[in-house]
């Protein structure tokens, strides 16, 4: 049985150990699963949601106690832990408990004319065992969240926590029991790669999956055997385009921030920094000072905390040393830990960088802020599409029409104008990326019914003798179906006595 170390990656702090889930374990979790989706998916969504306000209730009461526990076990500071995990996670379930009956309510569509008398609507079904395999970098909400949607739905859930961040796995299975479901409804396994495919192997009927790209891949070639549909919220490597007519000090700010926060291990970070030629100097000063300014430390009275993953260090290292060894210069920054048990790593600032460097290409998901001049507005936005990329950008403007227009060129499934990272916070926008970003969305109306089978039901008074397609066939059918035609879409209407009669006698047929 293989052994997972629960251990704090800022103080090197042992936590304990957790056992990995074994492959009976989880056939039986999935069993389980299944069986209880029977009586899950006919309980009401009133009743669903009334679970919802206490998990809240209790999610309020020990905020800061489970915000502490979140911050030990990823490094990062514990205000963070507490509004991107805690505040997020309380935020998205208020939002499901005033919109979840008018998104999941059956929906009326029109119905075409020649149709009549039938009417149609879009009826929203649970789709059955939802598997979520969750990451480390915010390892709570980015499990809730899409935990919680899938049970608003009606799905029973299997959670497979990051193996970087067990306790966090445990804190959510504590979470599930001291706010209890019916048993089966929510699971939690603990373990590693091998866990992650042991599920993916017994089938559940969607797969929601964070994490990297080269997984992404892996997983949705294991879930294409069976025709498992798949989400996929992948990396990023997201652009900020800095406009010559911007607020430069709310730009300057929020490039600190977007670049810095959690370490930069965000898959909306700002990884490449794009700034008109015009106003570079200035916002290079402000941003050097702005950065110079932050406080590194863990768990409070500090910004920026640790890394979580050591694996992840090698990565950034890699890309800092390979742009330094090509020309790039560190303004701030760019030191590597002495020991190398430590996991802070300086907040950097790289200049002279070009497009070619892996810090300009790959997602190095870190501490790192690039940055390169641009001269005309079409420059900008070609930079910042040459990208696999497409998950979040950010364009800054005064001018509203002028960001709008950059904006919607860019090729990202997420865009802020004036700001960062903050899409993903607003619960009434659909969130997913593009291009080598993923595949689907959630959050938004779209993102809960995306967890639902979306049934298209007809249905006809029945009181008719047949209809005027079926058999059997005729020249009035004929005459008929040619007549509608040119008289519904053809450049000129055209009607004759003929397709009048044709339709007299159709409609005899009928009743």
């Amino acid at each position: 049985m293989a052994i997972l170390s629960l251990q704090n990656p800022a103080t090197g702090e042992s936590l304990g150990t957790l056992a990995e889930a074994t492959p009976e374990q989880i056939h039986q979790t999935m069993e389980s699963a299944r069986g209880a989706f029977a009586s899950w998916s006919q309980t009401s969504l009133s009743e669903r949601l009334d679970y919802l306000v206490r998990l809240r209730h209790y999610l309020v009461e020990h905020g800061e106690e489970l915000a502490l526990q979140i911050s030990q076990d990823t490094g990062k500071v514990t205000l963070e832990a507490f509004m991107t995990e805690i505040f997020v996670t309380v935020d998205t379930i208020r939002f499901y408990e005033k919109n979840a009956h008018r998104m999941l309510s059956s929906q009326k569509v029109p119905t075409n004319l020649v149709l009549w008398p039938k009417k149609s609507y879009i009826h929203y079904k649970p789709m059955g065992v939802v598997a979520v395999i969750s990451p480390w970098n915010y390892p709570f909400q980015l499990a809730m969240i899409p935990v919680l949607s899938a049970l608003v739905a009606g799905n029973t859930v299997i959670l497979k926590p990051s193996e970087v961040t067990p306790s966090t796995g445990l804190l959510i299975e504590e979470l599930f029991r001291a706010v209890p479901l019916p048993k089966g409804v929510v699971s939690v396994l603990h373990g590693g790669r091998e866990v992650g495919q042991a599920l993916v192997t017994e089938r559940p009927d969607k797969i929601f999956f964070t994490g990297s790209v080269a997984t992404g891949k892996k997983i949705m070639a294991a879930a294409a055997e069976h025709l498992i549909p798949v989400e996929l919220e992948l990396g990023g490597k997201d652009p900020m385009i800095v406009l010559e007519d911007a607020h430069l000090e709310r730009a300057a700010n929020a490039a600190v921030w977007g670049a810095f926060t959690n370490s930069g291990q965000v898959c909306m970070s700002v990884e490449r920094l794009y700034v008109h030629e015009s106003i570079y100097p200035d916002f290079l000063a402000l941003v050097t000072k702005k950065a110079s300014a932050l406080r590194q430390g863990y768990p409070d009275q500090a910004e920026v905390g640790s890394m979580t993953s050591p694996q992840q260090i090698g990565i950034v290292r890699q890309h800092v040393e390979e742009a330094l060894a090509k020309g790039a210069t560190a303004v701030i920054g760019g030191q590597f830990p002495v020991t190398s048990d430590s996991m802070f790593l300086p907040p950097t600032i790289l200049t002279n960088v070009t497009s070619d460097m892996k810090i300009m290409q790959e997602e190095t998901f870190g501490p790192i802020l690039p940055i390169m001049t641009f001269s005309h507005e079409e420059e900008a936005i070609r930079l910042a599409n040459a990208s696999p990329y497409g998950l979040n950008a950010s364009v800054w403007s005064r001018d509203k029409t002028r960001a709008r227009r950059v904006a919607e060129k860019l090729e990202s499934g997420n865009v802020c104008m004036n700001d960062v990272i903050i899409s993903y916070a607003n619960p009434y926008l659909p969130f997913g990326g593009v291009k080598s970003s993923g595949i689907g969305r959630y959050r938004g109306p779209s993102g809960l019914q995306a967890f639902t089978h979306s049934i298209s039901i007809i249905h006809d008074p029945g009181t008719r003798k047949r209809e005027v397609n079926w058999y059997p066939y005729t020249e009035d059918q004929r005459r008929l179906f040619v007549g509608l035609t040119d008289f519904l879409y053809a450049r000129k209407r055209k009607w004759n006595r003929g397709v009048l009669g044709a339709i007299w006698r159709e409609l005899k047929r009928l009743f």
